[in-house]
């Protein structure tokens, strides 16, 4: 076996491996590629990162449903076209399929890993990771890699700026075609109207009147609407990009606490080692002892 065979063999087993035995595998891993000639190999695996449990949950979920990564990305393209269209009805509905999209996943990477009472924060980390996929290419191939180390985010939907939501017509072409209509019938009477019908010339201006109200009213209401749904996109873009802070510095502590966590196992290991070391240096100078007398 080459020496990339060899590291690449250790990656699959560690990052597919339970969180809580990933220190122990690691080491045991380590120990054969030393054993075997390969001590660069060793040292590589010795540095390997441990995963959150998110990111386990993930890596779970792409190892055995290769599936999942390719539905990511294909989403992700099409919520990036779709912005960078400034298309807002194309925008809302590809919105629908990436929260049904997200909420299948979360779901199946907790079957398949085994969460049987998962936590609020752990379901919120699978979220946010699947959620920054399908924004950004390069979480997408991390996650496809089955090598993710930890909670993936990023606010938005794709690579661009969030676009201002054209959901209406623009008023100004209603507009036009109201005054379009009103020319027209303006043009239509060639002829004065007879003298003995003095009420039928005041029709025509009536008409015009009540058209002119409606157009008016059809460009408020359409500006309104437009102001509307473009609030509310700014509202969620603000709220998401808040919740996202907040969920970082939960990670950036959650993070903080296994590593301590790690280094306090290491910390028991070496005492250990240290202990066994003393006691076994005891019982050679007590045999040395006996063999001098």
């Amino acid at each position: 076996m080459t020496s990339g065979d060899l590291l690449a063999a250790a990656v699959a087993v560690l990052y597919s491996a339970d969180p809580g035995e990933f220190t122990q595998r690691r080491g045991e891993l380590a120990a054969q590629a030393r054993s075997a000639g390969q001590a660069p190999v060793a040292r590589r695996i010795a540095k390997l990162p441990k995963p959150t449990q998110s990111a386990w949950v993930v890596n779970q979920l792409v190892r055995s449903d290769p599936g999942a990564a390719s539905r990511l990305n294909t989403l992700g393209e099409e919520l990036r076209a779709a912005e960078r269209s400034r298309d807002g009805t194309r925008m809302r509905e590809l919105s629908q399929a990436r929260r049904q999209l997200i909420a299948a996943l979360v779901r199946q990477a907790l079957m398949v890993s085994g969460q049987q009472a998962p936590t609020a924060a752990l379901r919120e980390e699978l979220t946010t990771t699947f959620a920054a996929a399908l924004a950004d290419p390069d979480v997408a191939e991390q996650i496809q890699a089955g090598t993710l180390l930890r909670a993936a985010r990023r606010a938005g939907f794709g690579t661009a700026e969030v676009p201002g939501l054209t959901l209406v017509p623009p008023p100004s072409d209603r507009h036009r075609a109201s005054v379009k209509d009103q020319k027209s019938a303006r043009a239509e009477p060639t002829a004065k109207p007879p003298a003995a019908k003095p009420p039928a010339a005041k029709r025509p201006a009536a008409s015009h009147a009540a058209a002119a109200a409606r157009a008016k009213a059809e460009l408020d209401r359409g500006r309104a609407r437009a102001e509307a749904e473009q609030a509310l996109a700014e509202a969620d873009r603000a709220a998401e990009a808040a919740g996202e802070a907040e969920r970082e510095q939960e990670s950036t502590v959650r993070r903080l606490e296994e590593q301590l966590a790690d280094t306090r196992t290491s910390l028991h290991e070496a005492r250990t080692k240290a202990r066994r070391a003393e006691t076994a240096q005891r019982y050679a100078r007590q045999a040395l002892d006996r063999l001098r007398q």
